[in-house]
């Protein structure tokens, strides 16, 4: 599971609901991160700092889905209960980064015939083929590259429509990526800055289909 919370209080966290603690770096007040699934309508967080429990949250939907209400507990204060509505629709398990894409031409700068694949790694991330690939979650941690100029590469999720990568060698950022994937599914944009070796700066953006 992916959380991000954003507004006064910001949080971003990767876990498994299998009740194991899993690092939670960059959060305020904790920095490990500890999921359960209750039951089938109900999961437990606790938040923790360098294993000591910080607060607990109890997480709940309603029954048609609609709203969601937290719970969170902190030893010696009074709970701070919450309701969410969801504005976003109902989740589906379509994810519309997944599939194949070919470089639609007419709105391309570039026209080189590009395909790429994107698919489920059946481990919370996705597979990635292109002239280079990889397999990587979007928790913001390094991931290995095959046949690219740069070693490593971090994703993470902005929204299910959006992703940023930044690609790293030698330790420092040397591309990053936007995909964004168009409302109805059907078109994914490519914007691409970054520096090659020989100190050229690039812009592309390039635009794909699903086919």
């Amino acid at each position: 599971m992916h959380v991000v919370m954003s507004g006064d209080r910001h949080f971003d966290f990767t876990a498994k609901a299998n009740g194991h603690p899993a690092p939670a770096p960059g959060n305020l007040g904790f920095n490990q991160i500890q999921l359960h699934r209750l039951d089938k309508r109900q999961s437990e967080v606790k938040e923790m700092k360098d294993g000591a429990l910080v607060a607990t949250v109890r997480v709940k939907p309603s029954a048609d889905g609609k709203e969601l209400t937290t719970t969170r507990t902190i030893a010696g204060q009074p709970d701070e209960v919450t309701v969410w509505v969801r504005t976003g629709g109902a989740k589906v398990a379509h994810d519309p980064l997944a599939g194949e894409w070919t470089e639609d031409l007419s709105k391309s700068r570039l026209s080189q015939g590009l395909t790429l694949k994107i698919a489920p790694d059946g481990n919370g991330g996705v597979r990635f083929s292109w002239d280079y690939s990889y397999d990587a979650r979007f928790d913001g941690k390094p991931y290995d590259l095959k046949n690219s100029r740069n070693d490593t590469v971090k994703l993470q999720l902005v929204d299910p429509h959006t992703v940023t990568a930044i690609y790293l060698r030698d330790d420092q950022v040397t591309q990053k990526d936007k995909w964004a994937v168009s409302p109805d599914g059907q078109e994914l944009t490519v914007t691409t800055t970054g520096v090659l070796e020989t100190g050229q700066h690039i812009n592309e953006k390039l635009a794909f289909k699903k086919q």
